[in-house]
C-alpha cells in the first residue's frame, strides 16, 4: 500500500496522503513519496491543478514521532527538515499550477503547515488546525513561522505558535488563515468544485499570479509593480490570453487550453 495515492480525473491530480492508522503523520517514506508525486504533477501537462488531502480522520498529524524516537529509523532533524519537509514547501510554491489543500480533519505542525504553503485551502467543519511544535518543546517549521504571520498578524501567530492552541476550522475561516470551511457532507463535492474551476482557468496566468505572490513577500512596491509589468506582457502573449479575449468579444464561454 502506497503512503501516497495519486488519481488523476478531470485535469485535476489528487494527492492524498495515506497512513491513516497515524493520523498520515509523515515518516521518510512517504515524504519523500509526495515529493515525487508533485515532481510528476509539475511536468505533466495533462495536470492543471493539484489537490492535496488526507485519507481516513485527519489530513496530517506531521511528523511521525515513533520515527524520530526509534534509534534504528530516526533520520536526525537535519535531514527531515533538508531532505523531507522544505523540499515539499518548495514545490508547493514554485510548481506554476493552482494545488489546494483540502483539510478533511486535524492538521497539526508540519501537516497543518504544508496546508497553509498551498494556494487555495478548504477545511471542513470537522478539521481543526494547530501549531503543535511548543507542546513537545520544538520550533514552528515547514515554512510556518514564514506564512502564518502574513496570512494572519505578527501578534495571533504568535500566540498560536507558543500556547499550542487547537483552533476550529471555523475559526481558521474568521482569522483569515484559510479561504473556507464547509459542511462535511458538502466537503468532497466542494473540493471537485473548486478544483473543476480551477483546471479549467488560464493556467499560465494562474502560475504567472502564484509567481507575483512569492515574490512579493519581499519585494518593495516598485519591484512589485516592474515585476507585475514584465509578466503582464508574458502572459498577454499566451493561447488563453487571445482566446479569453475571442470569447468575451463574441459573447461565448472562453475555453482555455492551460498554455
Amino acid at each position: 500500500m502506497s503512503f501516497i495515492t495519486t488519481e488523476i480525473k478531470n485535469k485535476t491530480a489528487y494527492l492524498t496522503l495515506n497512513r491513516p492508522e497515524v493520523f498520515n503523520s509523515f515518516n521518510r517514506e512517504m515524504a519523500l513519496l509526495l515529493q515525487k508525486e508533485l515532481d510528476a504533477c509539475e511536468k505533466n501537462p495533462e495536470v492543471r491543478a493539484i489537490v492535496i488531502t488526507g485519507n481516513g480522520k485527519a489530513f496530517c498529524a506531521g511528523q511521525d514521532l515513533k520515527e524520530v524516537t526509534s534509534p534504528e529509523l530516526n533520520p536526525g532533524f537535519k535531514k527531515i527538515l533538508e531532505e523531507h519537509y522544505n523540499p515539499i514547501i518548495s514545490r508547493i510554491r514554485k510548481i506554476e499550477k493552482p494545488i489546494i489543500a483540502a483539510v478533511n480533519g486535524v492538521a497539526a505542525g508540519a501537516g497543518a503547515n504544508i496546508a497553509l504553503a498551498c494556494d487555495v485551502v478548504i477545511a471542513s467543519e470537522n478539521a481543526s488546525f494547530i501549531q503543535a511544535f511548543s507542546k513537545i518543546g520544538l520550533v514552528p517549521d515547514s515554512g510556518g513561522t514564514f506564512f502564518l504571520p502574513r496570512l494572519i498578524g505578527f501578534q495571533k501567530a504568535s500566540a498560536l505558535m507558543m500556547l499550542g492552541d487547537k483552533i476550529s476550522a471555523a475559526e481558521a475561516e474568521r482569522l483569515g488563515m484559510i479561504y473556507k470551511v464547509v459542511p462535511a457532507e458538502n466537503f468532497s463535492q466542494e473540493i471537485t468544485n473548486v478544483a473543476s474551476i480551477l483546471s479549467n482557468m488560464p493556467t499560465k496566468a494562474l502560475g504567472l499570479t502564484k509567481r507575483l505572490l512569492n515574490e512579493s513577500m519581499a519585494h518593495s512596491l516598485e519591484k512589485q509593480l516592474d515585476l507585475e509589468g514584465k509578466l503582464q506582457i508574458e502572459s498577454a502573449q499566451s493561447e488563453d490570453y487571445a482566446e479569453g479575449v475571442e470569447a468575451f468579444v463574441n459573447k461565448r464561454k472562453p475555453e482555455f487550453k492551460g498554455k
